[in-house]
């Protein structure tokens, strides 16, 4: 199903930005975050959980404009939704 593969970024996005939000930015625990983000989603979406990334993918021909486009309400949307679970459970 293909909205698995914005809903792999959706999750990841939440996951990683929610690390780096609860540990104060601790390298370890966020790196080791972004791996098993990445590990998880990598065979469903790429495991890009970053716009920069995708707009790369993009730029290298690795992936469509509307997957692109797709990617990044994914990633805008996680991102947002991480930072409102912060500030209503912290």
């Amino acid at each position: 199903m293909k909205s698995n593969k914005y809903l792999a970024e959706f999750l990841g996005t939440v996951l990683v930005v929610l690390s780096v939000l609860s540990s104060g930015g601790n390298f370890a625990a966020v790196g080791a975050t972004v791996a098993a983000v990445v590990f998880l989603a990598a065979t469903v979406s790429g495991g890009h959980v970053n716009p920069a990334i995708s707009l790369a993918m993009y730029l290298n021909g690795k992936l469509s404009m509307p997957d692109l486009l797709g990617y990044f309400a994914a990633q805008l949307l996680g991102g947002a939704s991480s930072v409102y679970l912060y500030r209503t459970f912290a």
